[in-house]
């Protein structure tokens, strides 16, 4: 297997070298790293939910909703996943949709309407 600068190293090592990448908003690297470690760890939520984000941040919105609807399938609770889907289905104008996962997102998050 060719090794590259995006694959090489432990899991860990190429963890924090993705949140080096994504803190300095090359999220395209950071999603070349977080690819391969997603693939290596699926059951893992922190990878796959900064790969999400990382796709977000570079308009990749289809391969964003992807992971997180994969995300939201394995826990349905999970909150910031919840309102990362709902947003990215709003930046594809899916607005109906999108507000399902938002509105869920807000309940889980407790922002009730004080009525």
């Amino acid at each position: 297997m060719d090794m590259t600068y995006y694959d090489h190293g432990t899991p860990a090592e190429r963890w924090e070298r993705a949140q080096l990448f994504f803190d300095a908003k090359d999220y395209a690297a950071a999603a070349r790293v977080l690819g391969g470690l997603v693939e290596e760890v699926p059951e893992q939520t922190g990878p796959r939910l900064l790969l999400a984000r990382a796709y977000y941040h570079s308009a990749q919105l289809r391969r964003a909703e992807t992971e997180l609807r994969v995300l939201v399938e394995r826990d349905p609770v999970e909150h910031y996943a919840r309102l990362m889907l709902g947003r990215t289905l709003e930046r594809q104008g899916r607005h109906k949709e999108a507000g399902s996962h938002l509105r869920i997102a807000s309940a889980l998050a407790g922002d009730f309407e004080q009525v």
